[in-house]
């Protein structure tokens, strides 16, 4: 009989449980078990990975510590988060004081409006135009919620604009978590003292002026309902 992956024989026991992790981590970011899905259970893992109750049940426990799984009582355990640092900052921001939320915010999106103003492309002004314009058409629908992900949806597209794999890949991972400071501050309705225009922040990085492309990513992140 061939020994099991947890025999004596076997890797050590924290081997085990980081290649497990490692293991449950891919099958999360491939896509098997997206967003919001529901993992197999304990037994079932057990059989589909090869190790023992125990390993698995460490893993799951170091991934739901990170933020990536969540386990819901008499439910089974879900999908939360496919980023580890996604969910570790969600976890702190939730805790944050809107101040240092807006800070952060102001430490990603200046940078990015600068960034932008001197790198845009052809492509990315197209891409700002279309994302300026969704944002508009949004805040007419009057639904808060549509306008949220329309402004999400600027602010990554100037993001992009800046050509920075990581402060994309970094503001990635905090964007779900300052979507709902976003939520936060609009509130369930839509009125006029909280719109804020961001033609003008556009047009800076048209006009390729990082000075004021900085000064107008800043300038709404000043009032905490700026969105």
């Amino acid at each position: 009989m061939t020994p099991s992956v947890d025999s004596p024989s076997g890797p050590p026991r924290q081997t085990r449980v980081r290649q497990t992790i490692e293991q449950l981590r891919a099958r999360i970011l491939g896509g098997e078990w997206p967003l919001g899905a529901k993992i197999p259970t304990e037994p079932q893992l057990v059989e589909a990975l090869g190790v023992g109750r125990n390993t698995v049940r460490e893993a799951v426990k170091a991934l739901v510590h990170a933020g990536v799984l969540e386990c819901r009582q008499g439910s089974g355990t879900y999908v939360v988060s496919t980023d580890e640092l996604a969910g570790a900052v969600g976890r702190r921001l939730t805790d944050a004081r809107m101040s240092e939320v807006v800070e952060v915010r102001r430490a990603f999106e200046v940078e990015a409006a600068r960034l932008a103003a001197l790198r845009r492309t052809p492509d990315d002004l197209a891409a700002l135009d279309r994302a300026l314009a969704a944002r508009e058409a949004a805040w007419r629908t009057g639904r808060a919620e549509a306008f949220v992900e329309a402004d999400a949806d600027l602010h990554v597209a100037i993001v992009a604009a800046a050509h920075n794999a990581m402060l994309a890949e970094l503001y990635a991972s905090v964007g779900g978590a300052l979507r709902d400071t976003v939520a936060h501050a609009i509130g369930p309705d839509l009125t006029p003292e909280r719109y804020v225009d961001h033609g003008r922040l556009v047009a800076a990085i048209r006009a390729g002026d990082p000075d004021r492309a900085a000064d107008e990513a800043g300038a709404f992140l000043e009032a905490p309902t700026g969105a």
